[in-house]
């Protein structure tokens, strides 16, 4: 008689995987970074940023750096959060362009530091961009943007307009700017009688040159919504920063600038605007993150600017002399400007240099 069949056989357990030593662990997923297409633009599009496999980078500031300074090299404990950010922001910034692009920086009022968030975005795209970038000044009272950046307002706008038909080369143009850094800037007319005259037609005639010769023009539109330049702004603009500040009229009028460009049919603009907000007047009883909520739902990014006391003299500006918080803001901001840079460009329509009026002229 034969006995109970033997209970069926079971695998062994796997054995659990040999733990491979410290050396030969695979790396880590490197840090994510914006992409670019190096295939696409003009020379720009070639850089150390997008050409050049990324190495263990060399720290630039804190403690990391001065462990990688005193042991020679021999010790380098990468860059950190703050810095990286800081490149993925300039890898943004230097997006290839398919074609010119007008940003216009405006607001309903004065002395919110529309001047400043001008001359600082035009700094910074010129700073880290390969092409050509111009701030022009198209207030018709007497604007500041050029003493801030330069100190210089020998020639303006109107000197440019008066030769306008004899422009046929950047160098040409260049008789008009003056030099921030890497950065061109034309001066507004100077004199309150003539820059009156600044209108929406000769604002047209002088961005029509500018497009031909620079990849990026960005324009301190002046104060108030409703003179003739700033019509010509917004026909024109491919993208849009509206200032305010962290105090209730600065902000209120940030708003009213919003609502009025929706009812004048600029609405997409406004989706797609960025919104600064300055922090150089303001106070503890402020609810700053109120007022970033209510801007954020209505435009694409906002940004607070902290108070810098370099920028608080209303003097001239210098990128070196800003605070690092001032300074990472506006990088940020110029990232987002040319976070639109991928986007086909608004067709302007085509201005007769000459006789100031649609044509073949451009």
């Amino acid at each position: 008689m034969s006995g109970p069949p033997p209970p069926p056989r079971t695998a062994p357990p796997p054995a659990p995987p040999r733990a491979q030593p410290p050396d030969l662990l695979p790396p880590g997923p490197a840090p994510v970074r914006p992409t670019v297409d190096a295939h696409i633009g003009d020379a720009s599009a070639l850089s150390e940023y997008t050409i050049v496999r990324r190495r263990s980078d060399r720290p630039g500031s804190g403690w990391r750096r001065a462990v990688h300074l005193v042991s020679g090299g021999l010790v380098n404990p990468g860059i950190g959060s703050a810095e990286e950010r800081r490149q993925e922001l300039a890898l943004r910034v230097r997006r290839p362009l398919p074609g010119p692009r007008q940003i216009a920086v405006v607001s309903m009022k004065g002395g919110v530091g529309k001047t400043t968030v001008t001359a600082l975005l035009g700094l910074v795209l010129a700073e880290h961009r390969g092409d050509r970038i111009i701030a022009l000044d198209a207030n018709p009272d007497a604007g500041t943007l050029a003493e801030r950046l330069t100190g210089k307002t020998d020639s303006t706008v109107r000197d440019l307009l008066d030769g306008i038909g004899d422009l046929r080369s950047l160098s040409d143009v260049a008789r008009f700017t003056t030099l921030a850094g890497r950065l061109q800037v034309l001066a507004s007319e100077q004199d309150p009688a003539r820059s009156e005259a600044f209108d929406r037609a000769e604002y047209e005639r002088v961005c029509a040159v500018l497009a031909r010769f620079y990849n990026v023009v960005v324009t301190d539109s002046g104060t108030g919504m409703v003179h003739s330049a700033m019509d010509g702004t917004l026909a024109l603009a491919n993208g849009l920063v509206v200032v305010g500040s962290l105090t209730i009229d600065g902000a209120s009028r940030a708003a009213k600038t919003l609502d009025w460009l929706v009812a004048h049919g600029h609405g997409r603009m406004v989706e797609r605007a960025v919104v600064v907000l300055s922090g150089d007047r303001t106070s503890k009883e402020i609810d700053t993150d109120l007022l970033v909520g209510h801007f954020s739902a209505r435009c694409r990014a906002v940004v607070v600017v902290p108070h810098d006391p370099h920028l608080a003299t209303g003097g001239r500006i210098e990128l070196g002399a800003l605070r690092t918080a001032t300074s990472d803001a506006f990088l940020e901001i110029a990232a987002l400007v040319a976070d639109d840079f991928a986007d086909e460009p608004v067709v302007a329509p085509r201005v007769d240099v000459l006789a100031g009026r649609p044509g073949d002229g451009a």
